[in-house]
């Protein structure tokens, strides 16, 4: 893995935040093991962050740090080998197959269709094509499931927690947890900002339906503009600031996406560090790259990118 720094150097800082970004079944296994291996360098425990921003992939991980998981349990639970109520869930997990149900033959969003054909300039392209992709089929059983057997009770989790998850029908970003936001159970939140547009099924809170928080942002670094976080450390398993060149077509495309990943990332970080803001940004070097292939959600490669994350030693990168 790689990190680069970016901003005004902050030995102890007094408020710590944690953005968890997007990535997948593969990406939350990489930054499972990016967790082991910079948790030496981490100011605090991770789950004792002030803040924790999750998307996606990087809300399971959030909720589990926040329930009182610890990363053996979560390596665990990558491996499959997990225990007493997280075992059930496990075993679901298992289940679950690299592509998606066939869809519904319909478009995911008339309402966010329209409004990125009336005022383009008002909707990102890549949120407003969401909308057209077909509705999903699938449902998050394994994921509701384990995260009610972390958090079975009612109410939020504890200490400052925002799980990001977009508005299917105005493409707006919703922060579960933050204030203001609409009030949801934990697994809810969840499960909304991992439901992929055109995989899964729109997670209906309030009457309204959310998707995937990584659509509007792979790891909504930017919702920490103007809070008190004084350093920010960010998991990004989309983006890479040591690039790799394969020679294979369908990961040169994908490659393409990274970069452009990568340079929203670094865009937001070094806005961040503007505000006068430390802002640690750590991604998968090219050996991960290697195990992690195209499709981030093919659970076959779970271990791989686990193992792979857990033996590679973060090195230090320019900005």
């Amino acid at each position: 893995m790689t990190v680069v720094t970016l901003g005004p150097l902050c030995p102890n800082p007094a408020r710590v935040g944690l953005v968890l970004g997007s990535g997948g079944v593969l990406g939350a296994a990489w930054m499972t093991g990016a967790l082991v291996r910079l948790a030496e360098r981490l100011p605090r425990a991770a789950a004792d962050a002030d803040l924790i921003v999750g998307t996606s992939a990087g809300s399971v991980i959030a909720a589990a740090l926040r329930c009182g998981a610890s990363t053996q349990e979560m390596v665990a639970w990558q491996y499959g080998e997990a225990t007493g109520g997280l075992a059930g869930p496990a075993s679901l997990a298992a289940l679950e197959g690299p592509f998606p149900p066939l869809p519904y033959l319909r478009p995911g969003s008339l309402p966010l269709a329209r409004a990125a054909l009336l005022h383009p300039l008002w909707v990102p392209p890549w949120v407003g094509a969401s909308a057209f992709l077909p509705s999903g089929r699938g449902q998050h059983t394994a994921l509701r499931a384990l995260v009610t057997a972390l958090h079975p009770g009612p109410g939020w989790v504890r200490g400052r927690t925002w799980i990001a998850a977009m508005d299917y029908d105005t493409g707006e970003r919703v922060l579960f947890g933050a204030d203001g936001a609409p009030v949801a159970p934990l697994p809810d939140a969840v499960v909304a900002s991992c439901s992929i547009p055109g995989w899964y099924t729109p997670a209906v809170i309030g009457g309204r339906r959310y998707v995937d928080g990584g659509v509007r942002s792979a790891t909504s670094l930017d919702a920490l503009s103007g809070t008190d976080i004084e350093q920010v450390w960010v998991l990004a398993p989309m983006a890479s600031t040591e690039p790799d060149h394969p020679l294979q077509p369908h990961l040169r495309l994908e490659r393409r996406v990274r970069r452009l990943l990568t340079h929203i990332l670094l865009r937001q970080a070094r806005a961040l560090a503007a505000e006068g803001k430390q802002v640690i940004v750590v991604t998968p070097g090219p050996r991960e790259l290697a195990v992690m292939g195209a499709n981030l959600m093919d659970p076959r490669r779970r271990r791989d990118v686990l193992e792979a994350a857990l033996g590679t030693p973060p090195l230090a990168a320019a900005a």
